[in-house]
């Protein structure tokens, strides 16, 4: 059977990085263990800005960060954005809705209210990491 394959937001990605045990944590391995995570260049570029910010430095090295992005590039499929997405609340979370429909994904994960409210969007499910991991 394919793996699932599933885009998981920034503030996700971001919430699993500082706090490993907040259940963005379980989220996110169950995601990379199970799933194929689909992720649009975009968001790696934003990942690592937001992660280089000095307000984590006392959180967690820049090495680890730097390490954490490197993994994840490693395990998730990048995706070329072809078809232009605009259905968010949010213009800046539209980003996550074309990674999902661009990658063919199934599933998006996000704490995002605006993004869970259009669940689901074109048959992708959205939930939270908490949702998620109840499956």
């Amino acid at each position: 059977m394919d793996k699932q394959r599933i885009v998981v937001d920034t503030n996700v990605l971001i919430s699993r990085l500082l706090l490993p045990a907040s259940v963005s944590g379980p989220a996110v391995r169950k995601a990379v263990d199970v799933g194929q995570p689909v992720v649009p260049e975009a968001t790696m570029a934003e990942l690592a800005a937001v992660a280089g910010r000095a307000k984590f430095d006392p959180y967690l090295s820049i090495a680890d960060r730097q390490e954490f992005i490197r993994l994840l590039g490693r395990t998730a499929v990048m995706v070329p954005i072809v078809r232009v997405v605009r259905a968010c609340r949010d213009p800046r979370d539209d980003k996550f809705l074309e990674a999902a429909v661009n990658g063919r994904a199934d599933l998006i994960i996000t704490g995002d209210r605006d993004l869970r409210e259009l669940n689901p969007f074109m048959g992708i499910a959205i939930l939270n990491p908490a949702a998620y991991l109840a499956r």
